[in-house]
């Protein structure tokens, strides 16, 4: 590495976030940006381990030690270059991955892991500023026409690789935006949508068509699809989201987190909710139930709307500060996350679970919770046991539901086609992502179940050079 005793030279140095009475005024992206001169100190630190774990950790495979080293010599081009040869999407995980690969960097021992995510994200937006990152226009077509089904990340990855294969790809899109949940899932304050909107420009210009507002087994058959294209791709992700069968769940307040959510994300995309019931957390008090990225994002959503109270619920216990002793390094941490939602303002509790939610006029007021503990039986299962006399109401006015998803949407599309299932609802594939249908092919969390953005994107390449295989050898 360029300075092999960075990591002694220099501390870690986090961008961090915009000052919280501010950014709780707006949309914005939450996080800030060092300088030039910081990040390549920051990228001085990787150490050049002889075993790079956070190249292991990391699910795209990400050339970390290679790409900080070209970070701390100034050399954008190069840096990108080597970003882009495992992910197609540097600066959609540069902003939002839970980014594995710090957690598995040896200086993550001391809690001083080198500064991944955000030098990614740097190297990218510097990438783009200086020009280096220009559409590849395949100069030889194979004939060969792919139908990929949904524009989300898995999707995006799919198309773009086998594009540079030479193939002509159309994306189907039932939203009338491209990205998926990129799009209308995660909020402008983590992921402002312009920057989806540069890179499908790119796309655009190197031969990518996408179709939106077109529901693929509603608006157009699969079947037909089959008829006029060699290959199918079904990058439709795991939408169907887990629903909590409790008393009072069809009380008028009572809501999907992602309904919650794509509506606050439309609304700042312009759309008009006058004539469509309008779901605000304005002066109301709101429980988030669900203690993943998706609660916390309606924390958020829900601190922005200017909610009058939140309190966010997670059936499982609070996890500890600091990794427990059978949970050690390089591997995932399972410790308290806090973030920037967290701390704009929320009730968090844990090992609780909804019991019922009461209504008057057919409107959510409360919601009974009760006290849960977890042990393990004669098998060394988990399994979850309420605690007698421990139930207790709050207030509630809006509750969100944010328990994380099941499986693809089976309704349309899955049910046409006949396409095989697994044991958990997931689309079934083989090693080389083929379903069970001839021509039809799978990615993402519509194979997988739902996941990380950054698997998803690893999933999508490899899917697409399955499909180029296939197409070649057809």
């Amino acid at each position: 590495m360029g300075d092999p005793r960075g990591f002694i030279k220099f501390a870690r140095k986090d961008g961090g976030y915009r000052p919280l009475n501010e950014r709780i005024d707006d949309y914005g992206e939450v996080e800030q940006t060092l300088n030039d001169n910081d990040r390549r100190e920051q990228a001085s630190r990787c150490m050049d381990c002889g075993i790079p774990f956070c190249h292991w950790a990391c699910p795209v495979g990400s050339k970390i030690p290679e790409w900080q080293d070209a970070l701390f010599k100034g050399d954008y081009k190069l840096a990108s270059d080597i970003l882009h040869s495992t992910n197609s999407f540097p600066e959609f995980t540069g902003r939002i991955c839970p980014n594995p690969c710090e957690k598995s960097c040896v200086l993550a021992i001391h809690n001083e892991a080198v500064t991944i995510r955000e030098n990614e994200a740097a190297i990218i937006e510097k990438a783009f500023e200086l020009g280096f990152i220009q559409p590849r226009i395949p100069k030889i077509r194979t004939g060969k026409k792919v139908a990929v089904i949904g524009s989300g990340p898995a999707g995006l990855s799919v198309a773009d690789l086998l594009n540079q294969h030479g193939h002509s790809v159309t994306v189907f899109e039932k939203d009338e935006a491209v990205g998926g949940l990129l799009r209308f899932g995660i909020p402008d304050f983590k992921l402002n949508k312009k920057v989806i909107d540069r890179r499908i420009a790119l796309f655009v210009e190197e031969g990518i068509e996408f179709k939106t507002e077109c529901n693929v087994g509603i608006d157009i058959k699969g079947k037909q699809l089959l008829t006029n294209y060699d290959a199918v791709v079904l990058t439709i992700g795991a939408m169907k989201p887990r629903d909590l069968t409790v008393e009072g769940r069809d009380l008028n307040g009572v809501h999907f987190a992602m309904e919650f959510l794509t509506q606050q994300n439309r609304i700042i995309r312009g759309f008009d909710f006058s004539k469509t019931e309008r779901l605000s957390a304005k002066g109301k008090n709101v429980l988030v139930i669900g203690g993943g990225d998706t609660g916390s994002d309606c924390v958020g959503t829900s601190n922005r709307q200017k909610a009058n109270h939140i309190t966010q619920i997670e059936i499982l216990p609070k996890p500890p500060a600091n990794r427990a002793p059978g949970n050690p390094w390089p591997y995932w941490p399972t410790v308290l996350k806090t973030s920037s939602s967290h701390e704009e303002g929320c009730d968090r509790k844990w090992s609780l679970s909804t019991k019922r939610f009461i209504g008057e006029n057919g409107k959510l007021k409360q919601a009974e919770l009760i006290e849960v503990k977890w042990d393990k039986d004669e098998k060394g299962q988990w399994i979850m046991k309420e605690i007698e006399g421990s139930n207790f109401t709050i207030d509630v006015d809006l509750a969100l539901l944010s328990m994380g998803f099941v499986h693809a949407i089976h309704e349309g599309l899955v049910k046409e086609l006949g396409l095989e299932l697994d044991q958990r609802g997931n689309l079934k594939i083989d090693t080389q992502y083929k379903t069970s249908v001839d021509k039809v092919f799978a990615a993402g969390d519509a194979a997988s179940g739902a996941s990380l953005v950054v698997t998803s994107i690893n999933n999508g390449r490899i899917a697409a050079e399955n499909v180029h295989e296939y197409l070649t050898r057809k």
